[in-house]
């Protein structure tokens, strides 16, 4: 269960970044896995496929490092470190 919540968390911050830039979506993400976190790189991928479905994250690129450090604050978390998304057009002459 620990990993559904970080997995909840992280959409929503990306949802909220996202909503603020009025972007019409999230093509690509970078985040680093906490060495306690329960993740690897490809086990997040695979969360992250389910967890983005439906929202505008679904369908981006993920880049996830794996931290090493135990004393990490963030050791058993997940911290989005980058974020980048389609901005609609500018309507203009």
């Amino acid at each position: 269960m620990h990993e559904c919540a970080l997995m909840q968390d992280l959409m929503r911050e990306i949802e909220d970044v996202a909503r603020a830039d009025n972007a019409l979506r999230v093509t690509r993400i970078e985040v680093r896995l906490g060495a306690l976190s329960h993740f690897t790189p490809e086990h997040f991928r695979e969360h992250f496929v389910d967890a983005s479905q439906g929202t505008l994250a679904e369908g981006a690129t993920v880049a996830a490092r794996l931290a090493t450090s135990l004393d990490d604050p963030n050791a058993t978390g997940v911290v989005l470190e980058s974020i980048e998304v389609e901005l609609p057009e500018e309507v203009g002459g």
